[in-house]
């Protein structure tokens, strides 16, 4: 069961390629990246419900009553990455914030294994996966420093971007725990959980939508834009289901520091060749040598993290 999860997670982490290439077309066609979330949200909560019916588990949601309330919040990672992701892209860069989102992600798994915070079993603090992690964290640097310029918007002054940055990376580890929490009070119905959390997202989303709309001189969504949209704009919410509900089973399973360099590795695999070829209609980018070294080691700090 365990040796499966190894390559679910690499898929999952190749699918949030899809999902940055669906949503690019669906807040094109909207107007709106605000709007765009929270409509692929939309579509991942009626995709995971669908699942919980055909599966039978729809008398798992009621038992949501009965878990801790903070058990249930962990949609709210999402909103916040997304956000995140929309402040930081035009002034840290996609690059850069991508690997800050890594150097997060992996240190907070890290600690959570480490630690055994939020339900995950307490692993201590060990040689072999502080060095995976080490690798993971160096891979994550040439990724970034492989894209020319990327290095000046690392500067001094940009400290509080790059805390944010880091921050939003680490919310997701911690997003798959609190929502493995979420499961074991929903009896282990996986696809509820899923529901649940998307739902929870999808109206977070919803008040930033709406916050930014009554705050701000932001125009209106324009639906009208969605009837020229290709169809393939609408997987970013099955993207995003397969993500999260393959994360939050898989962090019990394999530990979080693995769950999440798998999927990290997964998604920088992929994205080499959406910039390769200029997948979902995004622009083609030469990727260096520096870069494809950089997801070399990532996939080696995957194998040091499981393997040690």
């Amino acid at each position: 069961m365990e040796i499966l999860f190894i390559p679910l997670a690499l898929v999952a982490g190749g699918l949030l390629a899809v999902q940055a290439g669906a949503n690019a077309q669906l807040s094109k066609a909207v107007g709106s990246p605000f709007a765009a979330t929270t409509l692929q949200l939309a579509v991942g909560a009626v995709v995971l419900l669908s699942v919980t019916t055909l599966t039978g588990t729809t008398p798992a949601l009621l038992a949501v009553r009965n878990a801790e309330w903070w058990h249930a919040i962990g949609g709210t990672a999402s909103a916040f990455y997304v956000v995140s992701t929309i402040l930081l892209f035009p002034r840290l860069g996609a690059v850069v914030s991508v690997g800050l989102f890594i150097a997060g992600q992996m240190l907070a798994s890290f600690a959570l294994d480490t630690f055994g915070w939020l339900g995950i079993p307490e692993a201590g603090l060990r040689a072999g996966p502080a060095f995976g992690l080490l690798i993971v964290l160096i891979g994550a640097a040439l990724i970034v420093l492989g894209q020319k310029g990327a290095a000046d918007n690392l500067a001094p002054s940009k400290l509080g971007w790059i805390g944010l940055a880091l921050l939003s990376g680490a919310v997701l580890p911690v997003q798959g725990a609190v929502n493995a929490l979420l499961r074991h009070d929903l009896g282990g119905a996986p696809f509820a959980v899923g529901t649940i959390s998307f739902l929870v997202a999808m109206l977070a989303m919803a008040a930033v939508l709406l916050a930014t709309l009554a705050l701000t001189k932001t125009p209106c969504p324009r639906v009208a834009g969605l009837s020229s949209m290709p169809w393939w704009g609408w997987l970013g919410g099955f993207a995003g289901a397969t993500y999260v509900t393959t994360v939050f089973t898989a962090i019990p399973v394999i530990g979080a520091a693995a769950a999440v360099s798998l999927t990290v590795a997964g998604q920088q695999v992929a994205s080499i060749f959406v910039d390769t070829f200029g997948w979902f209609r995004l622009p083609q980018r030469l990727v260096s040598g520096m870069r494809l070294a950089g997801v070399m080691l990532l996939l080696a700090g995957c194998i040091v993290i499981k393997a040690l």
